[in-house]
């Protein structure tokens, strides 16, 4: 790993599971593959995927927290998600993304952003296509196949998995909360990784 800060050893990184991704790779994503595992399955750049949380936390700081709004159409992104807007008071929406929830003030549902974060771009196409339209920044949690278009910080990860989703939630509400200078360093988080994890 380069000299940049490393948010968790490389082991801890490879025992989540987050740089496992799909047998099928987007050209999109081909400069965030490290390399192809023997059964096909693409590895994901773990440099990268440090590099783009740090840069994702710096980024998501910025932002008033009540207009940061993260989705999760998958099952397994549901709790994270909550637990990520919970510790960083954003906004979540695990399960439906209502068509029109960023796009339609006259809907009961609408909400007001100035980012958003994606779980998954082939799950949350809905949110993806309002955000774009608006012309929201997108951060977005790409795995091997997914396409980066309209993507302004793309964070490598396997964006289906337990563990990996639980991991990349908990790692980038430390790192909002460290650059908004609520917490000194990690050791001042008090959540546990087990905290975002979705329950079996």
């Amino acid at each position: 790993m380069s000299a940049e800060v490393q948010l968790m050893s490389e082991e801890e990184y490879q025992k989540s599971g987050i740089h496992i991704g799909t047998q099928v790779k987007s050209k999109d994503m081909e400069k965030y593959i490290f390399k192809i595992r023997n059964d096909g399955l693409y590895i994901l750049d773990l440099k990268k995927t440090n590099q783009t949380l740090i840069t994702a936390g710096k980024m998501l700081s910025r932002f008033e927290p009540g207009r940061i709004l993260v989705v999760a159409q998958r099952q397994y992104a549901f709790r994270p998600v909550s637990k990520f807007s919970e510790v960083v008071e954003a906004r979540g929406i695990a399960g439906r993304f209502v068509p029109g929830t960023l796009t339609n003030p006259q809907l009961s549902t609408h909400i007001e952003a100035d980012v958003i974060v994606i779980t998954d771009p082939l799950a949350d196409t809905q949110a993806m296509n309002e955000a774009i339209k608006i012309g929201l920044p997108i951060i977005a949690l790409c795995d091997a196949n997914n396409k980066t278009a309209f993507v302004d910080v793309v964070v490598p990860t396997n964006n289906k998995g337990r563990r990996s989703l639980a991991v990349i939630y908990w790692l980038l509400a430390r790192e909002v909360l460290i650059n908004r200078g609520t917490i000194k360093d990690h050791s001042e988080f008090k959540y546990s990784i087990e905290d975002f994890e979705a329950q079996v």
